[in-house]
């Protein structure tokens, strides 16, 4: 089941490159009492996600905080050292935005938003999402249709919703 406005995202652990490594972050609790925006993609150092999706988050960053967002989280289903590594190269890190690995894609699935494309080596991935919670609660949600496409989804189209 794909998860919809009004539904508490679930719990989930995902993964980050601490100062002595991989260290675990607890979704749930980085959630709670906040305005969190968390924008999903099908893959790092992918090409429409490194042109179009992420930049769009990193321009929006100050509007959304404007808005009263806390956090703006990238999740993708890689592991955390390739996340640490694109959010460095993107420019993201400096930027603010979060960018977790879902690794076993546990969060992704439990929010039905995973797809498999084996020409491409894609198993179990993220369709490119954005969506905006407040307290766990997702009150606005934006799928795009295709993995090749980042309007919807995009940080600007995102903020105009909110």
């Amino acid at each position: 089941m794909t998860i919809s406005s009004g539904d508490t995202l679930p719990t989930a652990t995902l993964l980050r490159i601490g100062a002595d490594g991989p260290e675990t972050v607890d979704l749930g609790a980085r959630l709670k009492g906040r305005k969190t925006v968390i924008f999903g993609l099908p893959g790092a150092f992918t090409r429409t996600c490194s042109s179009a999706h992420v930049p769009s988050f990193i321009r929006t960053r100050a509007a959304f905080e404007a808005k009263g967002v806390q956090d703006i989280i990238c999740v993708s289903v890689n592991d955390p050292f390739v996340m640490h590594a694109w959010g460095e190269s993107s420019g993201a890190n400096a930027a603010g935005l979060s960018f977790l690995a879902d690794s076993g894609a546990e969060f992704t699935k439990a929010i039905g938003m995973n797809f498999t494309a084996p020409a491409v080596g894609f198993f179990d991935r993220s369709v490119r999402y954005a969506l905006y919670a407040e307290d766990g609660v997702v009150q606005v949600l934006h799928r795009e249709e295709s993995p090749g496409v980042c309007e919807a989804s995009a940080g600007e189209a995102l903020l105009a919703a909110i």
